[in-house]
């Protein structure tokens, strides 16, 4: 039987790399705050000058910008579930 674990200190610059990916999802969170304040403009601006085209693409816009931060917040915790369903195989 073979016990293979992920080691954090086996490699130099694992701290620096983790610090890294904090800052890389801090910018992912806030330009996703940006997209949807910007999609919420547009929708509303689409929706105001009875433009479909354009509210329909705020409207798009929104649930991605949404999205992109759902999968920013929980990429971590999808990341440790698939880890540990792959433990189990």
């Amino acid at each position: 039987m073979i016990d293979i674990d992920p080691n954090s200190s086996g490699l130099p610059g694992i701290e620096q790399l983790r610090d890294i990916v904090g800052a890389v999802m801090t910018v992912g969170l806030i330009l996703s705050v940006l997209a949807l304040i910007v999609s919420a403009i547009v929708w509303g601006f689409g929706s105001n000058s009875s433009n479909p085209h354009l509210s329909g693409r705020g409207k798009i816009g929104v649930l991605i910008s949404c999205g992109a931060a759902v999968i920013c917040g929980a990429s971590v915790t999808l990341i440790n579930f698939f880890w540990d369903v792959g433990q189990a195989v």
